[in-house]
């Protein structure tokens, strides 16, 4: 089983709570903040899991998500979607986009740690 998840996510108090809860478990959290370049750095890791937030500076997590799913090489690649916004409208898109699994914020660092944990296991 792999261990290794990158988290796209621009706020810092949210940052260091998912990585201490994923890293507290043996998971190793790398973490990257600028949407212009994130899908490089999904390309360049390879993840085992991705934690992508939706509103990120320079390009949303759904462009980011429908760049992911569009590349053969990663396009299996689960993809945790995180947002602040838990309206339907973005579950949707999320869904459309071929999203793995959508959680909205505020969430528990136990629903995190179970979502990781299962889109490792599928």
């Amino acid at each position: 089983m792999g261990r290794d998840v990158l988290l796209i996510e621009d706020e810092p108090n949210i940052i260091e709570a998912i990585r201490f809860i994923l890293a507290r478990d043996g998971w190793h959290v790398q973490t990257h903040s600028d949407g212009k370049n994130a899908f490089e750095a999904v390309r360049d890791k390879q993840p085992d899991v991705v934690i992508l937030d939706v509103m990120l500076p320079g390009r949303s997590g759904f462009e980011i998500l429908r760049d992911i799913r569009g590349d053969d090489a990663i396009s299996g690649m689960p993809v945790l979607m995180l947002t602040a916004k838990g309206q339907s409208k973005d579950r949707e898109i999320a869904e459309n986009l071929g999203v793995s699994r959508f959680m909205t914020k505020p969430f528990s660092n136990t629903d995190v740690l179970a979502a990781v944990r299962d889109l490792v296991a599928q």
